[in-house]
C-alpha cells in the first residue's frame, strides 16, 4: 500500500493496523537497560510494604518514583 492510500484510509478514521509489521516497533528512549543499587534494609523494608499495600512489584514502585521525581526536575 502507498504512503498516500494508507494516510486517506487513517484520515476516514479506517483501521490501519492491518498494514503495519508491529514485531519491530520501537518507542525511542524507552529501550530497557538493567542497573543494579544497592539500598539500607530499611528502605527494602519500607518499598516493599507500599508494594504489598498496591499489590506490585518493588520494581514497579521504584521505576514510579524515579519517573515522578524525575519528570518534577525536568518541569523547573
Amino acid at each position: 500500500m502507498k504512503a498516500k492510500e494508507l494516510d486517506k484510509k487513517f484520515d476516514e478514521g479506517k483501521s490501519v493496523m492491518e498494514h503495519l509489521d508491529l514485531s519491530k516497533a520501537r518507542r525511542p528512549n524507552h529501550e530497557q537497560r538493567r542497573v543494579n543499587v544497592d539500598f539500607p534494609v530499611w528502605m527494602i523494608q519500607s518499598l516493599d510494604k507500599e508494594a504489598k499495600r498496591l499489590g506490585v512489584p518493588r520494581q514497579s514502585i521504584i521505576k514510579i518514583w524515579l519517573a515522578e521525581r524525575l519528570q518534577k526536575s525536568d518541569a523547573a
